[in-house]
């Protein structure tokens, strides 16, 4: 378990560190990205998530649910439809919070749209934390270097894609008139549930075998539901925009490539 848990720790260490040097634009750049940029930095993080969804989550989750005493299908359905409602959840309640609070009412000074978006972005740390906390897990539960080669991977890929999501929160919380240094911290600070829900899980250790076909499944759901609800349609824009599309086929072409060529 020891092991589980520091190899969490370094890989979700990675992602953290990754969202922190995208933070840290704020004190290079004086102006917002370009949106085309930004829309196909979206992109791509999505394509990244909608790979690690299917070959480091979904496709664990299918092979360890074999010896399932039911039918090998619920585990996988089941967590992955948890996952997805969770996150539904989470993000309705942290809306209507802010609905009674009212537009007057700022938090750490930032607007309520830059607000929400802060909170979207946390919320969807967790399953990308339990995601790679999982896959370090499973890489010392298992056997042979392809496992943790894929768990390796999965944070990679999630690391790169954490780089433009650091700045495309931290340069919307400078735009609202806060200094460099505090829109830093507070969008760095966003990342830290990746660290925590990460270890959180590896630490499970051996306990975790018969639920991980459910925690993985999970994991997916959750990151799934992000990817169509938050990410996508950050992406396309209303026009559609073919940099979010094109982002979102280079990121799920390199994570696909990482993952079948050294998973």
């Amino acid at each position: 378990m020891g092991n589980a848990v520091l190899y969490a720790a370094c890989g979700t260490g990675f992602t953290f560190l990754m969202t922190v040097l995208g933070a840290a634009v704020v004190f290079i750049l004086k102006k917002d990205l370009n949106p085309k940029i930004e829309r196909a930095f979206m992109g791509f993080a999505a394509g990244v998530m909608l790979a690690a969804s299917v070959w480091s989550l979904l496709i664990p989750a299918m092979e360890d649910a074999r010896i399932f005493s039911g039918p090998d299908w619920l585990p996988v359905a089941a967590g992955f439809a948890a996952g997805g409602i969770f996150l539904f959840a989470m993000d309705r309640t942290i809306v209507r919070w802010f609905e009674k609070m009212g537009e007057e009412r700022r938090f750490f000074g930032m607007k309520k749209s830059t607000t929400l978006l802060l909170a979207a972005i946390a919320l969807h740390n967790i399953p990308q934390g339990m995601a790679t906390g999982l896959a370090f897990l499973m890489a010392v539960q298992g056997s042979g270097r392809q496992v943790l080669a894929a768990a390796v991977v999965l944070a990679l890929g999630i690391g790169i894609q954490n780089l433009p999501e650091g700045s495309a929160v931290a340069m919307p919380i400078r735009r609202d008139g806060i200094d460099r240094k505090r829109a830093f911290f507070i969008s760095a600070g966003a990342g830290i549930l990746e660290p925590l829900c990460g270890i959180s899980v590896a630490a499970l250790g051996g306990n975790a075998g018969t639920i991980m076909p459910w925690l993985l499944a999970f994991a997916a759901g959750a990151m799934i539901y992000v990817i169509a609800e938050e990410l996508i349609p950050e992406a396309t824009g209303k026009d559609n925009d073919r940099f979010g599309v094109f982002g979102v086929m280079i990121g799920f072409l390199i994570m696909m490539v990482l993952d079948v060529a050294l998973g």
